[in-house]
């Protein structure tokens, strides 16, 4: 198995000792590490309590990961939603579902106890070309 590296500034820079994603060559599987709503120029939290600010830039960040491995959302096969308050899972999905045609990927969302920072939601997610 060889593995490389997806990294762009159009997401944020990890926070730890982690990648913005990994491709599996030969599966063309991408795995996107959680994005949370930063702003990848500032490094700074975006939407301040605002969970459909917050949903759009992480989802934007996604999508920056996506292009930079050679794909789209279309390629998503699953996705991870993780909130700290489960009364925003219809925002989040309202903002969520514009990014997806007739054939969205499957699914799992949960709440959490709490991000640092005030990040409200946190996703992850696995594409295959």
């Amino acid at each position: 198995m060889k593995k490389k590296i997806v990294q762009t500034s159009g997401a944020p820079a990890a926070l730890g000792p982690y990648s913005q994603g990994i491709l599996v060559e030969g599966s063309q599987t991408l795995y996107i590490a959680g994005q949370v709503p930063i702003d990848p120029q500032t490094g700074s939290l975006v939407g301040d309590g605002d969970i459909r600010i917050q949903t759009e830039r992480v989802l934007d960040s996604m999508d920056a990961i996506l292009q930079a491995a050679g794909m789209g959302f279309q390629n998503l096969v699953k996705v991870g939603i993780f909130l700290t308050n489960f009364d925003d899972f219809a925002a989040v999905n309202e903002n969520y579902g514009k990014r997806f045609g007739d054939a969205p990927p499957a699914r799992t969302t949960v709440q959490i106890a709490r991000f640092p920072m005030g990040f409200l939601i946190e996703m992850d997610a696995i594409a295959v070309a």
